[in-house]
């Protein structure tokens, strides 16, 4: 039991699903923000350097056909994956019409080797009409909406210049949940202006909601963004490597054992990023915060009663005959 995982990785969950390693392949679509485009404002949010959350944002979109097939190739080589889901990653990838949408979703399903969709957007991005369209391919194979919110607060959010608010973030759930479509969120620790409690206070929240997964962020400040400037005059300070470790503990202990942890932890092309520099080493934080749960004794939703064996990485599952896990 030791050494059995305390929260429930993404990894596990796709492999208890399909019964072999899957792995995401990035796309590039070639989208924009509202709040970069003017409609609902210019800039963007004052932490983001498209590049740094999505490495093929920083080339220039090629056919999303081709990028699948780049994509697929690389990484079987890279990982020995045999499925794949694609991931339409870089800005907001539910920002443009319905057909259009369709066309480059429909791409994905070309691929025998593709069994799902995940779809970066925003909350306020979404309409029925979207809902309807990637509710469709949830008959396909697994489909995610990954929704970013970063912080339940209102004041945060309009700081950051993120352009919608808590109150959308909240619709946009309602109006996908029950369609089929697997729903994560984004958020963000340690961003300007943000208590301990602010930060547990929006996880809470989440718990509280219909969403299957979740991505944990370290702020980083990047190259190029209102943020570094911000940094540079002193105006933002960021979390050290033990603040963090011991935050995503505390959120783990109050979130459903049972909600999938897409991510816990950022990092940037070392080129782009200004701070942290502890940021990099990815595999020393996700160690650190395995040996903290340890060390507490503790585990994901221990917080709100669930128990160890609660969380389903540690339930054996039995493969059915079409493969695939029950």
């Amino acid at each position: 039991m030791t050494d059995s995982p305390r929260y429930y990785p993404f990894s596990c969950y796709l492999r208890r699903r399909y019964g072999c390693r899957v792995h995401k392949v990035t796309v590039h679509a070639g989208f924009t923000c509202p709040n970069r485009d003017g409609t609902r404002g210019y800039g963007g949010c004052t932490f983001c350097n498209n590049a740094g959350f999505s490495p093929n944002a920083r080339t220039d979109p090629a056919v999303v056909h081709e990028q699948l097939e780049r994509g697929i190739e690389q990484t079987r080589r890279r990982s020995r994956a045999t499925k794949f889901i694609a991931y339409f990653q870089a800005y907001t990838n539910t920002y443009a019409p319905v057909e259009h949408l369709g066309e480059l979703y429909d791409e994905a399903w070309k691929f025998p080797e593709i069994v799902g969709l995940s779809i970066g957007t925003r909350p306020d991005c979404v309409d029925r009409a979207k809902i309807d369209l990637i509710a469709e391919y949830a008959n396909r194979g697994e489909v995610w909406l990954e929704y970013g919110l970063q912080s339940a607060h209102d004041a945060t959010l309009k700081m950051i210049n993120r352009g919608h608010g808590y109150r959308e973030f909240l619709d946009a759930i309602e109006m996908t949940r029950d369609r089929g479509i697997r729903i994560c969120t984004h958020t963000v620790l340690g961003l300007p202006g943000e208590t301990r409690e602010m930060m547990l206070d929006t996880h809470r929240r989440i718990a509280q909601l219909p969403i299957d997964g979740i991505k944990i962020h370290l702020l980083h400040i990047m190259r190029d963004t209102v943020m570094a400037a911000q940094y540079a005059r002193g105006e933002v300070s960021l979390l050290d490597r033990r603040e963090y470790v011991d935050l995503v503990c505390d959120v783990l202990e109050i979130l459903p054992a049972t909600m999938i942890i897409q991510r816990m932890h950022a990092d940037a092309p070392r080129e782009i990023l200004v701070a942290p520099e502890w940021c990099l080493d990815k595999a020393g934080v996700l160690e650190d915060i395995k040996q903290t749960l340890a060390h507490r004794d503790t585990w994901q939703g221990k917080a709100i009663g669930f128990g160890l064996t609660d969380i389903p990485a540690l339930v054996p599952q039995a493969v059915s005959p079409h493969g695939t896990r029950e």
